[in-house]
């Protein structure tokens, strides 16, 4: 009785995965005439007036996200010396210009 349910389970589950093959196969063929071609779609896209880009969008996000972070980092934890608080600040100073150059490169 076992081996009928597990002979059961088994072929159906190779049944689900050629139909999801074949599903597959029949998305990636050239044969869709009728959808709009991915040259056009990115033309559409482009002529969308007063909408920044989305690599600037991304890059305004990644400026908001580094400043944020920045400012947590500037402040002083409360075990810290004062010495080693201003080296610390020294040090997040260097890497933060650092991060914020690559992140202006990236346009």
């Amino acid at each position: 009785m076992k081996s009928i349910f597990k002979k059961i389970a088994i072929y159906s589950m190779l049944g689900v995965m050629q139909l999801g093959i074949g599903a597959s196969v029949i998305e990636a063929s050239p044969q869709h005439r009728d959808s709009i071609p991915m040259q056009q779609q990115y033309d559409r896209q482009e002529q969308k007036p007063n909408q920044p880009e989305r690599g600037e969008k991304d890059r305004q996000d990644r400026e908001r996200a580094e400043k944020k972070r920045h400012e947590q980092e500037m402040k002083r934890r409360p075990h810290e010396t004062e010495n080693q608080w201003h080296q610390r600040q020294k040090g997040e100073r260097e890497r933060h210009e650092i991060e914020f150059r690559k992140i202006r490169e990236n346009r």
